[in-house]
């Protein structure tokens, strides 16, 4: 059965506050969701929240929901810090992390720390290497993270964020522990030959983040092939279109919201059970 969730907080002009995160994160709880988003940017002239950070938080107040990048660009942080504080995030959520993880597709987000943009998806691969080793209780170089809990052991769920051509969907399906396409950023077509390839491949968990909502118009947005697929039409054409995601076969399926107010998220859960 499909499952549906919904971004915390953050960038696009929403400020953040001293409560904002943690109060979104316990109303996606309550009105039922499975899970809690954030994505990551760091160079486009607005602030999105520290993906760990953000969901640290939203891990203290909530219990169930699962607890996602939609992605994490590996290339911009130290892989050795990344693995320890991923593998925080990990344990004191009570292993409700899911790292959701790529290269990064934006140059500026590596232009504003002075990494370099060409050698993007060799460091990914090297890294990944890396936090796999740590959380297994190997040392690299100095850097050990023993002793390693059963709780810890081979750290939180890797899944890979890809276009659909990409060589990183086999490696999602073969090596990790799933896929992660993007609404906001593939189109339709895409979408659907991304998944089918992952499956065909034998792979087992597909995502699709970045589904972005606004149930406020009066007429739909364009759903050709070649068109980004979102939620930017009246609700009845929201609910053809995630039953679309649900019979393509995706497992998860999150939406960016700009209010995380109780009434607006379990009208919004009811739509998308509505349409499995």
């Amino acid at each position: 059965m499909t499952r549906f969730g919904v971004s915390l907080p953050g960038g696009g002009g929403v400020p953040l506050t001293p409560t904002g995160l943690a109060d979104a994160a316990r109303q996606i709880e309550s009105a039922g969701f499975e899970s809690a988003w954030v994505f990551d940017a760091i160079g486009r002239g607005w602030l999105l929240p520290d993906p760990l950070t953000a969901l640290a938080i939203a891990g203290t107040v909530t219990t169930k929901i699962e607890l996602g990048t939609g992605i994490l660009q590996v290339p911009l942080r130290n892989p050795v810090e990344l693995a320890q504080r991923a593998l925080t995030t990990h344990l004191t959520s009570g292993g409700r992390l899911r790292l959701g993880v790529g290269s990064g597709s934006t140059a500026g987000d590596f232009a504003a720390l002075g990494l370099d943009f060409a050698s993007r998806f060799r460091v990914l691969d090297q890294s990944l290497a890396t936090m796999k080793k740590l959380w297994n209780g190997e040392k690299v170089g100095d850097a050990s993270l023993a002793p390693v809990w059963p709780a810890a052991a081979g750290g939180p769920p890797i899944l890979i964020g890809s276009w659909a051509g990409s060589k990183w969907i086999v490696r999602a399906a073969k090596e990790f522990d799933g896929w992660v396409g993007s609404g906001a950023r593939s189109t339709w077509g895409l979408l659907s030959q991304g998944i089918a390839r992952f499956r065909d491949l034998g792979g087992k968990r597909a995502v699709v983040t970045n589904v972005v909502v606004d149930l406020d118009q009066k007429s739909a947005s364009p759903a050709g092939p070649n068109d980004p697929f979102d939620l930017k039409c009246p609700r009845e054409v929201a609910r053809e279109r995630l039953h679309h995601l649900v019979t393509l076969g995706f497992d998860d399926v999150v939406m960016v919201v700009r209010r995380h107010d109780a009434a607006y998220l379990k009208d919004l859960r009811g739509l998308a059970v509505s349409a499995r």
